[in-house]
């Protein structure tokens, strides 16, 4: 088993479900467009990818348009969104454990840094971490490998092989494989069983507590 120094988090899907916020901020940008949604489940893929790149591969928005509609999202999820969300069972017990074990912490997730920072502090998750990294307000960075490029170099990783990221969706494990780190991608999240393996992830966990037991090589 591989040792690991330090350890990147994905925020949605990963620490928190984030089902209600982010499908219900959809569906209200949605509706600005005359669109209407039955299932707020069929909005699920939205949750991972960046929204621009979601809105025009599942309602054929142009670019211009899919701008737009995420700056709408964004009305309903500052205010209502960030707090419909929970910390997933056995997550703040899972980074307790890692960090008293002299891991370094990080978060990279493809949401706007400055919303990642307000969901970890109101669910008191904030201080496990050593550095929170986001996509960019401006859509500048909102790729994964650019954001976990972003959290590398701001934390100062100095050694990408002893390094890894977790995370429940296929663009985490590619996001981590580009820029040179392994992944590690969990099963109750929003990615589908067939997606993580297709995506060839070092590790498959299906719980924060396997997330822990293979970090610190527990049996």
């Amino acid at each position: 088993m591989k040792a690991y120094d330090t350890v990147l988090f994905d925020l949605d899907g990963t620490l928190t479900d984030p089902g209600i916020g982010i499908t219900k901020s959809v569906e209200y940008a949605l509706n600005r467009y005359g669109i209407s949604v039955k299932d707020r489940a069929t909005l699920y893929p939205f949750i991972g990818p960046p929204l621009v790149d979601s809105f025009m591969k599942y309602y054929g928005f142009s670019k211009e348009q899919a701008v737009e509609a995420v700056e709408v999202y964004r009305e309903y999820f500052r205010v209502k969104g960030l707090y419909e969300n929970e910390v997933y069972p056995g997550i703040k017990e899972m980074l307790k454990a890692l960090k008293d074990a002299g891991k370094t912490l990080l978060v990279a997730s493809s949401k706007p840094e400055e919303f990642v920072i307000t969901i970890l502090k109101h669910f008191d998750l904030y201080s496990y971490f050593d550095f929170v990294g986001g996509a960019a307000m401006d859509e500048t960075r909102t790729k994964k490998d650019e954001v976990v490029q972003y959290v590398l170099q701001k934390a100062g990783v100095p050694d990408k092989s002893r390094a890894i990221l977790v995370g429940d969706r296929k663009f985490d494990v590619h996001g981590a494989h580009t820029q040179g780190l392994d992944a590690m991608a969990v099963t109750y999240g929003y990615g589908a069983l067939q997606e993580l393996i297709a995506a060839q992830p070092e590790y498959l966990v299906d719980s924060p507590a396997a997330i822990q037991n293979v970090l610190l090589c527990e049996a």
